[in-house]
């Protein structure tokens, strides 16, 4: 087993933009995904059965069907016959490709973050709701005011996971030509023939970016559970 990093100094500026792009991908995921979660939280909650099974049967779908397929139908199909400018975002990313790709991230994700919102909404207290009532706060006052902001609280693990696992996942992108980090590994290694230096940069870099931003969210977490502690 060969393993060279020859082609750094020809083939380092692939890999800088990758882990660009692949941050940026995995930012506007985040971005998109949570309003669309949390309304599809808040409909699985819904005692209408209407608003329960769309929501119910959309996150089924998503959850049961691979990642590659979502991303494929969204690009060749929602916007095959759809024609985006061509525009670079910072010189990186192509918008065309760029956009479709975030629509299905944020589509999957927010199948995913949606389960995590009903659970995080359902651990809190019932009491502080109806204590909210009898104040005489209406249902949406007290949804957005009393029991969210604890909801999140509940749920930053999972969601600082999402955010990681999403820059992680981010990888599938390039099967439609999207320059993140793993189209850069997987570019170098065609100009190259060689296989593992790329693949081990590539590697080491997701764990430079996944590392930190776990640690980040640890602390963040200890931060806002210091008030809880007594």
């Amino acid at each position: 087993m060969n393993i060279s990093f020859s082609f750094l100094p020809e083939y380092w500026p692939y890999f800088r933009n990758g882990v660009f792009c692949t941050l940026l991908l995995a930012f506007f995921t985040v971005l998109l995904a949570i309003l669309p979660a949390v309304g599809l939280a808040l409909m699985r909650l819904s005692k209408n059965k209407g608003l329960n099974f769309i929501a119910s049967a959309f996150i089924e779908i998503i959850r049961g069907t691979p990642m590659l397929v979502q991303i494929s139908i969204i690009y060749y199909g929602l916007f095959g016959g759809v024609r985006l400018p061509n525009t670079e975002i910072l010189g990186v990313v192509q918008f065309s490709m760029f956009l479709p790709c975030i629509i299905a991230l944020a589509i999957n994700s927010s199948a995913y973050v949606a389960e995590v919102f009903r659970a995080g909404i359902l651990a809190v207290d019932r009491g502080q709701t109806e204590a909210a009532r009898s104040l005489g706060m209406t249902s949406g006052q007290c949804m957005r005011m009393i029991v969210l902001p604890q909801a999140v609280k509940n749920i930053l693990p999972a969601l600082g996971n999402e955010f990681v696992t999403l820059i992680k996942e981010s990888s599938i992108c390039s099967t439609i030509g999207v320059t993140e980090l793993m189209f850069g590994a997987n570019l170098t290694r065609g100009a190259t023939y060689q296989v593992m230096g790329p693949l081990i940069l590539a590697a080491g870099l997701y764990f430079c970016m996944t590392f930190p931003a776990s640690k980040l969210l640890g602390y963040l977490e200890r931060r806002m559970r210091r008030g809880d502690v007594r």
